[in-house]
């Protein structure tokens, strides 16, 4: 339930920076979703390392494990409010011919939602497959490397759970320092290069990250994690420009969170399970590894299969351009002596 409420807020969260993005750097301004995404995780994680510290393992049992959730709870707080102060975006205001705001669509929401499904099953089908598929290879990596992996440190190998989550913690951070960088390069080289460059990576450095990480010592699982992570970035710092275009703006968010929340939920949240029947299936700990490489390889068949969409105009939405002298150049290109 946690999974698809995230998937839902994922799919929002990217469409209002999309929309709000310049086409020509959208993939700069996506890449701050999952910079949040990661400080999440940093911040969760890091109050975990925070109190094994300080309480002892009764007193975390008993009432210490309750903390990082009362600690979530104004979180949702800030959030339901800032939905309900924050205009809609230009995009959907140009759609809707007026000025709507987040409380007066809730009102038609119940009206339109059996219309819009029908679109988004009938008319956008294809592209809703191929976004799922995309997110199907973001999540399953995701969550091996960020979820999963300080079970399979404690749990596989015996290490230490806080030593582990720490060094995790690192690597994210690692991440955050990189992820706008490969926005910036998203929009430069295009979507394609990077999403490409991420899986296979996943798929070369998968077995021999996880072999790193075996060996025990902290330097060897961080340089594992890290070349996990990394390739992982490729993706998390890509993914939230693609997925917005391949949707029309009247059925963008309803379809993006579906597809999203059906991938997060299926492939996403059943990983650690698979993981762990795998490992106990066929006793090798570099279960992980080969389960992370076959995702890849779907993954990469996946990616060469997408269209391009750097640079370009949402569907359905005019240009957005940053700056006047754009937009000029915009209108230039479009014709050579404009009226206006």
């Amino acid at each position: 339930m946690q999974g698809f409420s995230t998937g839902g807020e994922y799919g929002g969260a990217a469409t209002f920076i999309a929309e709000y993005a310049p086409d020509k750097r959208r993939g700069f301004f996506g890449s701050f979703l999952e910079f949040g995404t990661l400080a999440g995780y940093v911040g969760a994680s890091g109050l975990v390392v925070v109190l094994s510290g300080v309480l002892t393992q009764d007193q975390m049992l008993h009432w210490g494990w309750r903390i990082p959730f009362l600690v979530a709870a104004p979180l949702g707080l800030i959030g339901l409010y800032l939905r309900l102060r924050l205009d809609e975006t230009p995009a959907f205001q140009k759609l809707e011919g007026g000025q709507a705001r987040a409380a007066e669509d809730a009102a038609a929401v119940e009206t339109s939602a059996t219309a819009d499904l029908g679109e988004i099953f009938i008319h956008t089908g294809g592209r809703w497959c191929c976004a799922s598929r995309s997110s199907r290879r973001t999540t399953s990596p995701t969550t091996s490397v960020l979820s999963y992996m300080p079970t399979y440190l404690s749990d596989e190998l015996g290490y230490d759970t806080d030593r582990g989550l720490l060094i995790l913690v690192i690597v994210m951070v690692v991440q955050m320092c990189v992820i706008n960088q490969v926005g910036r390069l998203s929009d430069r080289f295009g979507r394609r290069p990077l999403l490409m460059t991420g899986m296979l990576g996943f798929l070369v450095l998968s077995v021999p990250s996880f072999l790193l990480i075996r060996q025990g010592s902290v330097l060897l699982i961080g340089l594992g994690l890290l070349l996990l992570g990394l390739s992982l970035v490729a993706l998390l710092g890509t993914m939230s420009a693609a997925l917005p275009a391949f949707f029309p703006t009247h059925v963008r968010y309803g379809s993006l969170a579906i597809a999203y929340n059906f991938s997060t939920s299926l492939f996403g949240g059943t990983t650690p399970l698979v993981i762990t029947a795998l490992i106990s299936a066929f006793h090798s700990t570099l279960m992980p590894a080969y389960y992370a490489s076959a995702a890849a390889a779907v993954g990469v068949v996946a990616v060469l299969c997408m269209r391009e969409t750097a640079n370009k105009p949402l569907a359905g939405s005019p240009p957005c351009v940053e700056t006047e002298e754009e937009a000029a150049e915009l209108v230039q290109a479009q014709s050579a002596r404009p009226r206006f």
